[in-house]
């Protein structure tokens, strides 16, 4: 069985989200879903509607997904190595990329797949623009 992970913090879920974990399930059998942590999100001084129980629960309930875990604020690989994923896929807006990723994972000693997925309408389908929209801050 070939695991997946990807990771996000899925505020307001919208069709940019099942587009990425889509693209991603088509890379193995079980998809397992990283949440950000709020003590990661008010680092990088960014609001959530919910709280991180909240949008794990939420992302859970996914048919898609086989599993939805919270992420550690401290440590973004340690996740990583609990799960040994054969493949991560990161969303179109990860800001690390790909290599970067891969040189971290083999000093770890993994030699997941890493891969990035293409966006769908980034213009309409960002958590940002979609929490504008709703909020009428546009």
């Amino acid at each position: 069985m070939k695991t997946i992970m990807c990771f996000g913090t899925f505020d307001i879920l919208h069709l940019g989200h099942i587009h990425y974990l889509e693209q991603a399930r088509k890379y193995g059998d079980r998809l397992v879903v990283v949440i950000a942590r709020d003590k990661t999100k008010q680092k990088q001084k960014k609001k959530t509607i919910f709280n991180e129980q909240e949008r794990r629960d939420l992302v859970e309930q996914l048919r898609i997904v086989d599993e939805a875990v919270l992420g550690y604020p401290d440590n973004h690989l340690k996740v990583i190595l609990e799960k040994r994923p054969d493949v991560i896929c990161l969303g179109y807006d990860h800001p690390i990329t790909e290599k970067d990723l891969k040189q971290k994972l083999q000093v770890l000693g993994l030699s997941t797949q890493v891969i990035r997925a293409k966006a769908l309408k980034s213009e309409k389908y960002k958590g940002g623009k979609v929490k504008k929209n709703l909020l009428g801050e546009i």
